[in-house]
């Protein structure tokens, strides 16, 4: 029990679960048999999710069951089968669409994950597809708009019923070839199923390395604008500007002027120099105020002697010299200028290398090689201090044998300076 449907992609081969889900299965079976899938739009592609078809308004809100062609509208939906349970466990899996109402209509879908247990119970499982799973991954793989409807047409051309074990039900009309789609069917209003996207069909080498060209500046020229070095990506550079490059190094702004000033009157002439030395660049920029005197130097300067160097003159393709609203108000060449000037002078913030830590007064962190010095030189000092005493002593002592003046010194002990004075009369 089988259906082959063969889609603009290629070939898809669905096996059915005819003893699970008889009535889903018979409904799909006979919406086949009279070719009600034929030109159907895929309108619903979720990537690594589903596949939604079988709607034919291409809208996700139309299409009827078999019992609706059979018996009309009381009958275009029918009930779900929920017994047995079976799960969206792989990718491949087809079930009916619940139209919220715990009905099934002619929409289904295929599941291109594993595991979506949040559709279980709600969309009922009645096949798989066996053969065709790299065309399932293609529609996978398509581009889509925000609404997940594919940008170029995915079609059902054709259903084939490759085995139906179901009687058909009686005023059933089956018709006895497969119809032509009408035109409302085609008009998707998208790129159609069958039209070519090849930008490059039929075009030289050169052409089409021309077009990738532009297309790499335009992508280029609209990433400048988004970071806001462009006011605008299709911005044309000024065409009264020169270009003047492989200048000798000492040539200078005055002397190009004097030189291009003869084809017109001259706005600027700026050679470019090295922003930290100075320096030349070897290329300059020269602004005439009309566009003719422009042509007339391009065509007049290109490849002469300067300076015993030959030239390059071309059109500049810089925009710098363009005033707009950037995301930091104006800017200039000259306002980059300034700004690098104030790079250049020094800050009056200075970040010191060491700070020293806050400690307290009372309490020092002493190391142990600092603590055995500390110990050496106390004790030399200590030795120092003794010596300076015990010398101290002995001058205190020769000046007490000295007679006694009025002084503020504290007078000695009266038993020592008694023994002092019998010694002084003996």
């Amino acid at each position: 029990m089988a259906v082959l449907l063969e889609t603009t992609l290629g070939d898809v081969v669905i096996d059915l679960y005819t003893e699970e889900r008889p009535r889903a299965c018979l409904n799909f079976l006979k919406l086949c048999k009279i070719k009600y899938y034929n030109y159907c739009l895929i309108h619903n592609v979720q990537r690594d999710f589903i596949i939604q078809t079988g709607d034919p308004t291409g809208t996700g809100r139309g299409g009827e069951s078999i019992f609706g062609q059979l018996y009309g509208d009381q009958a275009s939906f029918f009930e779900a089968e929920k017994v047995p349970r079976i799960k969206h466990k792989k990718k491949g899996t087809v079930s009916m669409v619940n139209n919220g109402s715990d009905q099934h209509g002619s929409q289904f879908l295929i599941t291109t994950g594993e595991n979506l247990d949040y559709l279980d119970g709600v969309h009922t499982v009645f096949g798989e597809v066996t053969e065709g799973m790299d065309i399932i991954k293609k529609i996978n793989e398509t581009f889509v708009d925000k609404d997940f409807v594919p940008y170029q047409d995915i079609r059902i051309n054709h259903t084939v019923i490759l085995d139906d074990p179901f009687d058909d039900p009686p005023d059933l009309l089956i018709p006895d070839r497969s119809p032509e789609p009408t035109r409302e069917q085609l008009d998707s209003g998208r790129i159609g199923a069958d039209e070519e996207i090849d930008d490059f069909k039929g075009r030289s080498a050169e052409e089409v390395e021309e077009i990738k060209a532009e297309k790499e500046a335009k992508t280029q020229a609209i990433l400048l604008e988004m970071v806001g070095d462009l006011p605008d990506a299709d911005i044309k550079p000024p065409e009264n500007v020169l270009f003047v490059c492989k200048l000798n190094p000492v040539t200078t702004d005055e002397d190009l002027e004097i030189i291009f000033s003869r084809f017109g009157p001259i706005r600027s002439c700026e050679v470019i120099r090295d922003w930290k030395t100075g320096e030349s660049l070897c290329y300059a920029f020269i602004e005439f105020e009309k566009e003719e005197d422009c042509e007339k130097a391009f065509f007049k300067m290109d490849n002469v002697l300067i300076d015993d160097r030959r030239i390059h003159v071309d059109f500049s393709q810089s925009v710098a010299k363009v005033k707009w609203k950037g995301k930091g108000g104006k800017y200039t060449k000259s306002d980059f200028k300034e700004y690098e000037k104030e790079q250049d002078k020094p800050s009056n913030l200075v970040l010191k290398d060491k700070v020293k830590p806050k400690q307290d007064t009372k309490y020092d962190l002493i190391l142990d090689e600092q603590a055995e010095d500390s110990k050496s030189s106390h004790s030399h000092t200590s030795k120092k201090h003794k010596k300076k005493t015990r010398h101290c002593s002995e001058e205190k002592e020769d000046e007490d044998y000295m007679p006694i003046k009025n002084t503020n010194q504290r007078s000695r002990s009266p038993k020592k300076s008694k023994d002092k004075e019998k010694s002084k009369y003996r």
